[in-house]
């Protein structure tokens, strides 16, 4: 108890430094800048901030209200991130967006009984894409199950729009994220005829040789994979290493990054990986970034990693939350809005192509609209694939859309079961 209270002690000391005014709107940053994970959680993290940090100095912020954005280390650990979250809500937090599924399954209750809205684009729990369940959780624009079945429609597209007889492997981080898409990934083998292997990979995966020995004995056809952190860079480099063809190698949204190809050099050429958004710097956002954020000295980080694939998912996590309490103050008719008028926002967002192109990133994202009762979004994704020689990755695919005959079925089952366990009635009705 002594070390608990110490460490939720040290934790509260951290967050609240230079704490922000309550009459600003604070939106918490759960990072992580340490550990086997920092490769993803620091440009992210930066993405983040960069973009709150752009609109106060552009706009003045959001309606008037300049954002404060208290950051907390979490270190990817679960038991840090709820310490964080209970030493930051108390500053007014507007929403949360952990960037780790163990934190968001701890969370839920948490913010449920708090009313405080969860943001998890993405990552977390796929079944909160149901909003009569999950008044306060959304993963809008897409989720892992929603990954899982763009990336079986794109091998399907590959083959014919057959799978009957092919063996595909899913390497994963054997951890609730990475044990996300088993169950949608055996459904689509059922209906495809393919044959699925399970290969876990302890945290935090820098040992994989017995998984590869097995990849390269059992030669599947396609090999999945939903990694994160330093587990991307050893998975790619193995893969080169056994001579696995590249092409057939598909990593989830958080396993295409700069960061997890180059240290493979020419060996990592050709792999690929999903995106649910666009890749490079070649959006107006980042002029605008440059001017008032990297030129002024007011950047998160050095400002390199601009349009780098984790730092622009972060700052479009910034840009969706903007959007929703931007929404919030349209609703409620005031631009001091507190964490339950920007959960009405989240509900009532609409992201269209016409808003993209005025938010500088036209062509950026997929359009979608939320409500009551959805809170997942469209669920497309498209296929990127990394060019070696060019040290860049390259879209190769537009917007897949999901199977929803597989998937609705699945979100109904597990959110029913979630409600039944909680006690919770749907609602929506």
């Amino acid at each position: 108890m002594k070390k608990t209270f110490t460490m939720l002690a040290a934790a509260a000391i951290a967050a609240t430094t230079a704490a922000p005014a309550l009459a600003d709107l604070v939106v918490p940053n759960l990072s992580y800048r340490t550990g086997p994970f920092a490769a993803g959680g620091i440009p992210y993290a930066d993405g983040f901030n960069d973009y709150f940090t752009l609109l106060n100095e552009r706009d003045g912020g959001i309606g008037g209200e300049k954002v404060q954005v208290p950051e907390c280390e979490t270190a990817y650990n679960t038991e840090k991130g709820v310490e964080c979250y209970e030493s930051t809500k108390g500053q007014g937090a507007l929403v949360y967006n952990p960037l780790s599924t163990g934190i968001t399954y701890q969370l839920i209750p948490k913010v449920t009984a708090d009313k405080i809205p969860l943001y998890t684009p993405g990552y977390g729990r796929t079944s909160a894409a149901n909003g009569k369940v999950f008044e306060w959780v959304f993963n809008y624009p897409a989720n892992y199950w929603d990954g899982a079945s763009v990336a079986i429609k794109y091998l399907l597209d590959e083959n014919g729009g057959s799978l009957e007889g092919k063996k595909i492997a899913l390497l994963y981080h054997n951890s609730a994220y990475g044990k996300e898409p088993i169950r949608t990934l055996q459904e689509l083998a059922k209906k495809h005829g393919f044959t699925l292997s399970e290969l876990p990979i302890d945290s935090p995966g820098q040992e994989q040789k017995s998984q590869w020995l097995q990849v390269r004995r059992d030669k599947p056809d396609y090999v999945l994979f939903w990694g994160w952190g330093v587990m991307n860079s050893v998975a790619v480099q193995e893969a080169a290493n056994i001579r696995f063809p590249m092409d057939k190698f598909i990593g989830i949204w958080w396993s295409g990054s700069e960061n997890d190809v180059l240290p493979a050099g020419d060996g990592a050429n050709g792999y690929k990986a999903l995106t649910f958004n666009g890749v490079g710097g070649d959006y107006p956002v980042y002029a605008d970034l440059k001017k008032y954020v990297f030129d002024a000295g007011k950047g998160s980080g050095a400002g390199d990693a601009a349009g780098s694939v984790i730092y622009s998912r972060g700052m479009y996590a910034a840009v969706i939350i903007s959007e929703a309490i931007r929404k919030a103050q349209e609703i409620a008719g005031t631009p001091k809005v507190n964490a339950a008028q920007v959960r009405d926002g989240f509900e009532a967002l609409e992201i269209t192509d016409a808003r993209l192109e005025e938010l500088g990133l036209k062509g950026f994202g997929q359009p979608f609209a939320a409500s009551c009762g959805d809170h997942g979004g469209a669920g497309g994704a498209m296929i990127q694939q990394w060019d070696a020689a060019a040290k860049k990755w390259s879209l190769i695919t537009g917007f897949i859309e999901p199977d929803h005959d597989v998937l609705d079925p699945l979100v109904a089952e597990d959110s029913a079961a979630f409600a039944a366990e909680n006690n919770i009635a749907e609602r929506c009705n």
